[in-house]
């Protein structure tokens, strides 16, 4: 799909930062990962979509956050500064060459920072066929939670799995 194809798909999602139950799935990231920041902190919502509910809950709690999205917030000077924090929401499933944005996402988390990410997880690849997260053309990287301790393994993060298809990385700290 290309990308005039891509932003229209993500244009018919609901991303309303006033619908409540757009607001309850966010929350499903951010519950676990409130109780690790420091109030005030600065992080970067990585893929926020036309509508940036995360960010602006985010705010209203008091922390600094940053978007980023190539079609709606393409703004590239926010993966030049380093965050506390960075977010991905619904993301992780439409990126290209995930390594390299993985690697990106580490060069721009300060150390003991969080990455909290959610996307679609498969339990076991024998369901690939009948799982519906691919059946949207958008989505062109899936996971597992192995995926995700692979992935954790070669940035040295700890990783955390506080609900189904959620994921809390921590970048380790100064030595």
């Amino acid at each position: 799909m290309d990308a005039a194809g891509q932003k229209a798909r993500y244009l018919t999602h609901n991303n309303d930062p006033e619908d409540s139950g757009y607001r309850d799935f966010l929350s499903r990231l951010l519950d676990p990962l409130r109780p690790h920041l420091v109030p005030g902190s600065e992080g970067l919502d990585f893929g926020a979509g036309p509508g940036p509910a995360l960010a602006i809950m985010m705010r209203e709690e008091g922390f600094r956050v940053r978007l980023y999205d190539p079609f709606f917030h393409p703004d590239v000077a926010v993966l030049e500064q380093t965050y506390d924090f960075i977010t991905c929401t619904e993301t992780a499933e439409h990126l290209a060459r995930p390594m390299q944005e993985f690697q990106a996402l580490d060069r721009i988390l300060k150390p003991s920072g969080r990455l909290g990410v959610m996307t679609g997880m498969l339990e076991s690849w024998d369901d690939f066929a009948d799982w519906y997260y691919h059946r949207d053309p958008t989505h062109i990287c899936f996971y597992s939670r192995r995926t995700m301790e692979w992935i954790a393994e070669r940035f040295s993060w700890d990783v955390q799995f506080p609900r189904p298809n959620v994921v809390l990385f921590q970048k380790p700290g100064f030595s």
